[in-house]
């Protein structure tokens, strides 16, 4: 499973002419070979900024054109099967570790919790953004680019 942050999708969407666009074109083409996936943060901070710019009617559509079209898995904090209290929640997937994570190493709070949750997430083999450095020695999952990644599976 290989976890991509919100930028690589936001470049494919939003920003047609960047540079690194047939980079991150390129990395989106070849991550299917893998099990791409995004935390359900990315996928509230994809949605939160298209929204500026979508049709409601695409923007309600958003799982055909993007979770559908990019194959991608949502990981989601808890199952639809776990029945642990609001509190125990946001305490456990808010309060602690993210907040932690920011006073240790100094993260933005949406970079935390999707840092978090890609790190209690077994599957996950990597995570690919294009500010990778943002991450840099903050996480045991390796942190890559998607040039990075197109490179490590060449």
């Amino acid at each position: 499973m290989v976890v991509i942050d919100t930028d690589v999708l936001l470049l494919a969407f939003a920003f047609q002419n960047d540079s690194r666009q047939e980079t991150n074109t390129a990395f989106l083409s070849e991550v299917q070979k893998a099990e791409p996936a995004i935390t359900v943060y990315n996928l509230m901070e994809i949605l939160g900024q298209l929204s500026f710019n979508l049709a409601p009617a695409k923007l309600a559509n958003w799982k055909s054109w993007l979770i559908d079209a990019y194959q991608l898995t949502v990981i989601w904090p808890v199952g639809p099967e776990d029945l642990t209290p609001a509190m125990a929640f946001f305490q456990a997937e808010i309060v602690d570790h993210p907040f932690a994570k920011m006073r240790i190493q100094r993260m933005a709070f949406m970079d935390a919790l999707v840092l978090n949750l890609a790190e209690r997430t077994p599957e996950v083999q990597c995570f690919v953004t294009w500010n990778a450095r943002h991450f840099k020695d903050k996480s045991p999952v390796t942190v890559l680019t998607p040039e990075q990644y197109l490179k490590q599976v060449a």
